[in-house]
């Protein structure tokens, strides 16, 4: 009876640790999170991983301008009156950021990891607005771009 409960012990050790094994393994299979990039317009606000890239490795031009053309893309409503704060994460603001318009610089690159804008600013079409919706990005990389977060504001009334 020792011999046959020491097989069963066994038997079931190993059973646990090629469960243990298999769940490291599906763990370390996972991708790491990019970072994240957040719009806050008063008390609300929405945040992203990024649309493209954010892993470190520089984008082509082609991958950004089909990651521009994204779908999925998180929205926030806009009060023109209101300000639009920014804010990503150290990691992005160390390699350099530049928040876009309708894939057009808006501002010049920054290692910061705030900024503000006034809301007027993205349905002004003197700024390359057009309608009440815009198309406002975050590029990570001061000389080659290397991560692009997408976030649609929509013109509260």
């Amino acid at each position: 009876m020792n011999t046959l409960q020491s097989a069963v012990r066994r038997r079931r050790a190993v059973a646990v640790a090629g469960v243990v094994s298999a769940g490291l393994l599906v763990l370390s299979a996972c991708d790491k999170p990019t970072p994240m990039a957040t719009v806050t317009v008063g008390s609300d606000s929405v945040n992203s991983e990024a649309t493209c890239g954010g892993e470190g490795d520089a984008l082509k031009q082609s991958d950004l301008t089909q990651c521009l053309k994204d779908k999925g893309i998180k929205s926030i409503s806009v009060d023109p009156d209101e300000t639009v704060r920014f804010g990503v994460d150290p990691e992005i603001a160390d390699k350099g950021w530049t928040i876009l318009m309708n894939g057009q610089p808006l501002t010049d690159a920054s290692k910061k990891t705030y900024r503000t804008i006034p809301g007027s600013v993205f349905f002004n079409a003197q700024y390359g607005a057009q309608g009440n919706s815009t198309l406002v990005s975050i590029k990570e990389g001061d000389k080659e771009p290397s991560g692009l977060w997408n976030f649609k504001l929509k013109k509260d009334a």
